[in-house]
């Protein structure tokens, strides 16, 4: 895990942005944002670049807005 100064600062984002979608897909019971909120939780770790991580994470983050199961 890359510990630079952007890529920590994408990690507390997307932290938080999880978990705004995990409160958010409880209270309204939606699987797809449940399925975001755990990639959005795991795919940081995976992930070195920052550009991939800055895609990854607007496409997970916009994905249970069209996708609704």
């Amino acid at each position: 895990m890359d510990t630079s100064t952007p890529i920590l600062l994408i990690y507390i984002l997307t932290w938080a942005i999880w978990t705004w979608w995990f409160v958010y897909g409880r209270s309204q019971k939606m699987i797809m944002a449940t399925v975001s909120w755990i990639a959005l939780c795991v795919y940081p770790y995976f992930t070195q670049n920052i550009y991939a991580l800055i895609i990854i994470g607007i496409i997970l983050t916009i994905v249970p807005f069209y996708i609704q199961y």
